[in-house]
């Protein structure tokens, strides 16, 4: 029952994401035009107001972005084939190295510079773009800081009965000459990317409402196999086998907690490979690493049970130190990536976290208890039995049944 409420509970604070709270509004008027539709964008506090007219399948579009350094740059493109980074025509705005003002050039966003293999150079677009400019918010008084807002402006011919616009987003930290540089590489960078409908203002969200539920699924399922039954499985082991009045159950309640750990677990890596396929350019390296690293020692732990030994064979020694030194290898693991894991999804300061955090300080101060009580009864059983060899204990509890 307990399991199954800290698993409900899990679900509904995963759910919740106070960061979508600190996304930017958006407006459809600005100081030169009013726009028929606006929306916010779902990374860098970004958003879009636009205007299309279906008649001649013109699009008049407003792009509000904020920098994240002085002499950092602001991008906006169109990506006329997919919703990726690579293929992408980008106006990009930064301040002119030799004016201080800001200037806003066109790019393609070829293999080559995916890739880094040379600088990204300014060249004409092949898309119809009748019209393009670029302003700070606050006229031309304003200045170029971190977090100051900045619009682009366009006007694009889009493809006739092509409505559904592939639109990417991004910032960097500073520019190379007239080169902007790779841009930071964190989440909400390498998620800039949105598919809208520009006539009825529709978002592609098909692919972004599959994998939220995957990744909760993803966290929940690992945080209570990885994080909480492993080291419920490894307590039981160490601890429960001393109660003489247990008798043999410590070891069937291990082997059935550890097991169903490791078959959530799989499901849960299963989940999270799926999650990787879905998600082509975010890579997290320290997770995925310790992920897989997890998912081999506890399938090798799984496994070892085929082949141990009786207690009589003489080989019992060293299956019990392997079996022991992977089986805490792999708790720690688990546990160190499921701290990984609240700050892939951004949840480092979050209320899923704090109740993870809560309940493995309740199994670490279980552990303490257990270990405490094991002293006392390991000291008490030591002095009984050197009181048995000096002969005081038997006689003594002759004395005192006479």
């Amino acid at each position: 029952m307990l399991l199954l409420l800290f698993f409900r509970i899990s679900i509904i604070l995963l759910s919740f994401h106070p960061n979508g709270a600190l996304s930017a509004r958006c407006i459809t008027t600005t100081s030169s035009k009013t726009y028929q539709r606006c929306m916010t964008l779902l990374t860098q506090q970004a958003s879009i107001a636009w205007s299309f007219h279906p008649k001649n399948a013109t699009l008049d579009l407003a792009f509000f972005g904020s920098f994240i350094s002085p002499s950092g740059w602001v991008g906006w493109g169109i990506n006329p084939t997919s919703p990726e980074m690579t293929g992408t025509r980008a106006l990009i705005a930064f301040p002119d190295p030799n004016t201080g003002q800001i200037v806003l050039l066109p790019y393609i966003l070829d293999p080559n510079v995916k890739l880094q293999r040379g600088p990204l150079l300014s060249r004409p677009l092949d898309l119809h773009a009748t019209a393009s400019s670029a302003a700070l918010y606050g006229g031309r008084m304003a200045t170029i800081h971190s977090g100051a807002t900045i619009q682009i402006h366009a006007t694009v011919n889009l493809v006739t009965n092509k409505t559904k616009i592939h639109f990417v987003w991004n910032r960097g930290l500073y520019v190379q000459g007239y080169s902007p540089t790779i841009h930071p590489t964190g989440t909400d960078d390498l998620s800039s990317i949105a598919t809208i409908d520009v006539l009825s203002g529709a978002t592609d969200g098909s692919h972004t409402n599959i994998i939220q539920p995957l990744k909760i699924a993803h966290g929940v399922i690992n945080a209570v196999s990885w994080g909480i039954l492993l080291p419920i499985g490894a307590i039981t082991a160490r601890y429960l086998r001393q109660i003489q009045s247990v008798g043999p159950a410590w070891f069937y309640m291990h082997v059935g907690v550890q097991i169903s750990a490791i078959v959530l677990g799989t499901v849960g890596f299963g989940i999270g490979i799926k999650l990787g396929e879905m998600s082509p350019g975010r890579v997290y390296g320290p997770h995925r690493k310790l992920g897989f690293a997890a998912f081999c020692l506890g399938w090798l732990q799984t496994l070892a049970l085929l082949f141990r030994p009786k207690t009589t064979n003489k080989f019992r020694k060293y299956w019990k130190s392997y079996h022991h030194f992977v089986g805490y290898g792999c708790v720690i693991l688990g546990v160190v990536n499921c701290f990984q894991g609240f700050e892939v999804m951004g949840e480092e300061y979050s209320y899923a976290k704090l109740g993870y955090c809560l309940c493995l300080s309740t199994l670490v101060g279980v552990c303490i208890a257990l270990e405490v009580n094991s002293w006392v009864i390991f000291c008490r059983k030591s002095k009984e039995e050197k009181l048995k060899r000096e002969g005081l204990f038997g006689s003594g509890s002759i004395n005192n049944s006479r």
